[in-house]
């Protein structure tokens, strides 16, 4: 299959070779296990039924989760064995299974849950870097969209994730899905909707702001989870600028714009979120 699923059009056969994702053609997992650290509406009292994609189409240089995304740490699975490890996790409690970094996979996934029905929610998981042809292919299939919105700038998008098309293509790909879902809910448990996320950087509080404008312009009934667990885990000494963790002041800066603008679905986190330890081991945990 030649691949031209994301924004990225590598154009590449990837069962011969990699395309700048390095996925191959078939799945390949790092981690398949409960999460206790989403939104409460994903992950309520159970746990999200996490399921961690090896490799990614933007490679971010501050990525938490470089061993995979960036080094491609995972192992190959097949699409009835992807099933196994979702039945797996449902089986555990799992409050839904939750697709965590799935766009290079994207037009798979639509294959497998057109084949195979899951009885909790599916979420879909991602950077927002996305392509809107390949949703369509996702529209009735997931039903929870959790994307990023990471950057309106294309120069930081271009700095930070050789992505400077970032935002024309995410503002494009949240169009699109919420199309696709209305926000429902079962008591405490969103059954079907989207959460926009967005990871505040050191330095950059008026891009935020920016961002957070135009959702409010465009995405007013939309919740919003705004991000305080920036990390810099990998070697960022040619970006001094975003080399630490974000101060009380910057995302109390973001914070007020969002209260003083009526942000009514808001998600926040704490300061103590940006640490390490919630950082999930990638060992393969119900893969094998």
């Amino acid at each position: 299959m030649i691949c031209s699923c994301c924004p990225r059009k590598c154009n590449v056969d990837r069962s011969e070779h990699l395309g700048f994702c390095q996925s191959p053609e078939k799945f390949r997992l790092a981690r398949a296990a409960l999460h206790f650290w989403e939104e409460p509406c994903i992950s309520g009292k159970n746990g999200s039924g996490t399921v961690f994609f090896s490799g990614c189409n933007l490679k971010c240089v501050f990525c938490q989760n470089s061993e995979i995304s960036r080094d491609n740490k995972g192992i190959e699975v097949s699409d009835s064995k992807l099933i196994e490890v979702f039945e797996k996790l449902i089986e555990q409690g799992a409050e839904n299974i939750n697709l965590v970094n799935p766009t290079h996979y994207a037009l798979r996934l639509a294959n497998v849950l057109s084949k195979w029905k899951c009885p909790v929610p599916v979420v879909y998981n991602s950077s927002g870097y996305e392509e809107v042809e390949t949703l369509k292919a996702l529209d009735g299939l997931v039903d929870i969209y959790l994307p990023d919105l990471k950057y309106i700038r294309n120069d930081k998008a271009l700095r930070y994730s050789k992505a400077n098309d970032y935002f024309e293509k995410a503002s494009a790909a949240l169009f699109e899905m919420r199309r696709q879902v209305e926000d429902t809910f079962d008591g405490d448990m969103m059954k079907s909707g989207m959460i926009i996320r967005h990871l505040i950087l050191p330095q950059n509080t008026n891009s935020s702001i920016e961002i957070l404008r135009f959702i409010k312009e465009n995405f007013d009934d939309t919740y919003v989870s705004l991000m305080a667990q920036y990390t810099p885990c990998n070697d960022l000494s040619d970006y001094p600028e975003i080399d630490r963790k974000i101060t009380k002041r910057e995302y109390e800066k973001v914070l007020g714009f969002a209260l003083e603008n009526s942000f009514e679905k808001l998600f926040v986190q704490e300061l103590t979120s940006a640490d390490k330890s919630f950082i999930p081991p990638f060992d393969f945990t119900g893969v094998i």
